[in-house]
């Protein structure tokens, strides 16, 4: 419940649009902190992306629907499996434009994730020696930065599913780029031990800021240990205070609206009734 003081002279249109403001305002999602049955590795067992989640199943009932209390108003939340596993996480690779998976992934797997997620998203299964492809892949809806040792083949589906432009890098000297690192279209977190050099030219690689950081009380596996989107993001349930201040800032989350026609929804109301 909220009171505020408004003061005489106050036109009632300007209080509407207040409200209206307040009500949008307080829409934001920022980071939430969860657990898989006991294990802060969320980034192992889930996917998120700006066009959908993926959630394995079998876990708590309040995994999942942690989840789906945060996202169903914007994107599906879809409980699946991957070759079988609940590591889902850690063998697929996706943004808004696309899924990819691995060669291990079933028929069954597959069809429904296609049916579960929506119609422009393309989700593709990939023959590749590396398996782990949320390992290997590290991407937003416009860069993807991946294993040295990936296929060719896969870095042109990579490409072409998901709409990105590919670069073959390591985060800190470490080759397994979606371990070390995770980033959307707003900000990312990388390895704490990324040189300033090596920030800097990720920051430009990405084109968008970079911070050094940890998430679970110090644990350098970030990709493993958080997801994240241009508006939300999960974290695992040892993440600290100081580490969710450092991800709610660089991924802008404080200024995040779930929905892409936030402004557009501001300009009609201020236009209906001013």
């Amino acid at each position: 419940f909220l009171r505020f003081a408004v003061p005489l002279s106050w036109n009632p249109t300007e209080v509407f649009i207040s409200w209206k403001l307040l009500d949008l305002t307080c829409t934001l999602i920022m980071a939430t902190r969860l657990q898989f049955e006991n294990n802060c590795e969320v980034g192992v067992f889930s996917k998120l992306t700006n066009a959908y989640c993926l959630v394995a199943i079998g876990g708590s009932e309040n995994f999942y629907s942690t989840f789906e209390s945060e996202l169903a108003d914007h994107i599906p939340v879809v409980k699946t499996s991957i070759g079988g596993t609940r590591i889902i996480g850690r063998l697929c690779a996706g943004n808004k434009n696309g899924l990819l998976v691995p060669h291990t992934t079933t028929d069954q797997e597959l069809q429904h994730l296609r049916n579960s997620l929506p119609d422009e998203v393309v989700v593709q299964r990939i023959d590749e020696r590396l398996s782990a492809l949320g390992n290997c892949v590290a991407c937003n809806d416009h860069v993807a930065l991946v294993h040295t040792d990936l296929d060719r083949d896969t870095e042109e589906i990579i490409a072409d599913v998901l709409g990105v432009e590919v670069f073959r890098q390591t985060i800190a000297g470490n080759i397994l780029v979606g371990s070390y690192c995770t980033f959307s279209n707003t900000g990312g977190l990388v390895h704490p031990h990324t040189s300033i050099e090596d920030l800097d030219e990720l920051s430009t690689l990405l084109q968008v800021p970079l911070v050094a950081g940890t998430v679970n009380r110090g644990s350098e596996v970030i990709g493993a240990g958080m997801i994240v989107n241009d508006w939300t993001a999960f974290c695992g349930s040892d993440t600290t205070a100081t580490e969710l201040s450092v991800i709610e800032s660089v991924f802008k989350l404080r200024e995040a609206q779930p929905s892409l026609v936030k402004d557009e929804m501001r300009k009609s109301l201020i236009d209906s009734y001013v």
